[in-house]
Parts: structure tokens; C-alpha cells; sequence
């Protein structure tokens, strides 16, 4: 398939490394103007550097601030005013036991891992809608569905999110706008593989670790082995483009797969 996005400006929120920086990179060797959002300047702009030195040629644009916070998402309007394609993909994660989650890292989950999503529709959809074309996805997961049980908090910002977008679509009907989540399974980034580590033997070789864990803790994957970034990315680039004009209010997989047969 020829996908081609040129002219069309493109915002991936938490875009400096690991998933978000992948999809970055797809959407911007489709054609797009890709605009990179991290927390800080800094974040940014060594991200973009690193990201024109891999990818000549490719545009991409600073999008600095922490879109948890108003004054955060400001600055981030003000840099990237309008957009064709949103990718909600700022997300917090990490493992704790179920009874020991207070309820400020509950508000914690649920405003970084849902309302920044909520916030940046909100800004950006009506003019999508006005412009008649836009696509808009959301970074789920795969624990919206099979919840760990070392990770509860996470897994029920991510339901949430499974809902936001099942809204936002139904929102969007009619006017050229597709909104839909992707379903993304346990994935190879660096913040994930020190994770991996805090349930399984530090001591382990990382390919050993990595077993371990798929094992113990994910048995349920088909593929038995950590998903790549670059892999969640080539679903997000298709998404994007024109070639999926009827794809909207869906939950798309790319997951590794699942034993468990109460995953739809």
C-alpha cells in the first residue's frame, strides 16, 4: 500500500523516545509534518535533532509542554495551532500492588493517561471537523482488557481511554473524522524493559529476562516475545491515512495475540 501524507500536519504526544518517537518517525516518512511533544525544551529538542539526523529530509516540528496541566497544553496549542492527525500517545505506567495504589496515583493514572487525550480532542477536533478530514487515535493497551493484577490502575485508565475514543467518534460521525484507539501489547522500549526487571531477576541477560516475563507474566501473548515500537507505529501510520477513511470508533489490535478468549 502508498501511503502519502503529505500536506497534512501531524501532533504525537509523548513523542521524544519508545513508541511515540516510532510513530513519529512512520508518519513523517509518509510525508507528514511531524510535531514532537515532551515535557520539556530540552526533551524536544534533542529528540528532533536526533530524529532530522536519522530521517533527511523528513519536517519536523518542537512541540514542547506538559500536556498534563493547562499551562502545558497551552503552549502546546501555540505551537502547533491545528493538526490533521492527532496520536494521544502520552501515557504513565509502572507496577504496584493493587492495595498499596492511593488515591492521589490513582488521580495521577487517570489525568495523564486519559484526560490529556480528552484535552488535546477537545482543542483539536472541532477544526478537523470544520476542515472536513482528520484522523485522531489513542494509545491503549492491551491491559484495557486482560487487567494485571500488578497493575490495576493502569489497566482501568486504559478501559477509560477505550471509551474516550468510543465517544469522540460517535462525536465526530459524519464529518470526515475517524477516531479510533490502538490496542497495543507489551512493547520493547527502555522505560518497559525496567519494568521488566522489577518482576523479574535483575541478574537475568536481558534476552533471558524477557522470556521470563512473557512467561510469568503475559502468557496470554500469541508471539511470546515483546512487541517493537516500529510495529505499533506501521498500524498508526495506516490509520492515518486516506486508505482508512471507514475505520472509525474501532479498537485495533496490535497486541501479540491472546489465549484468553474473553479478548473480543
Amino acid at each position: 500500500m502508498l501511503v502519502d501524507l503529505s500536506g497534512k500536519t501531524a501532533l504525537v504526544t509523548g513523542s521524544t523516545q519508545g513508541i511515540g518517537a516510532a510513530i513519529a518517525t512512520g508518519l513523517a516518512r509518509a510525508g507528514a509534518r511531524v510535531a514532537v511533544n515532551g515535557r520539556s525544551a530540552a526533551s524536544v529538542d534533542k529528540a528532533v535533532e536526533r530524529l532530522k539526523d536519522e530521517h533527511g529530509g523528513a519536517e519536523f516540528l518542537r512541540a514542547p509542554g506538559d500536556i498534563s496541566t493547562d499551562d502545558g497544553a497551552r503552549q502546546v496549542f501555540d505551537a502547533v495551532p491545528q493538526a490533521d492527525i492527532l496520536i494521544n500517545n502520552l501515557g504513565v505506567f509502572g507496577a504496584a500492588s493493587a492495595l498499596d495504589i492511593s488515591d492521589d496515583e490513582w488521580r495521577r493514572y487517570f489525568e495523564v493517561n486519559v484526560l490529556t487525550a480528552v484535552r488535546m480532542i477537545r482543542h483539536y477536533l472541532p477544526g478537523m471537523k470544520d476542515r472536513s478530514w482528520g484522523r485522531i487515535q489513542n494509545i491503549a493497551s492491551d491491559s484495557a482488557l486482560v487487567t494485571p493484577a500488578e497493575m490495576i490502575h493502569y489497566g482501568t485508565s486504559k478501559t477509560a481511554l477505550l471509551a474516550v475514543s468510543r465517544g469522540f467518534a460517535k462525536e465526530a460521525a459524519g464529518s470526515g473524522v475517524t477516531v479510533n484507539s490502538v490496542i497495543a501489547g507489551p512493547t520493547h522500549t527502555g522505560g518497559v524493559e525496567d519494568f521488566v526487571y522489577e518482576l523479574v531477576d535483575p541478574a537475568l541477560p536481558w534476552d533471558e529476562a524477557q522470556r521470563e516475563f512473557m512467561v510469568k507474566h503475559r502468557p496470554q501473548s500469541l508471539i511470546q516475545r515483546l512487541i517493537e515500537p516500529e510495529e505499533i507505529a506501521h498500524m498508526v501510520v495506516y490509520l492515518s491515512s486516506p486508505l482508512a477513511s471507514a475505520t472509525t470508533g474501532g479498537a485495533l489490535r496490535v497486541d501479540g495475540g491472546y489465549v484468553d478468549s474473553i479478548v473480543p
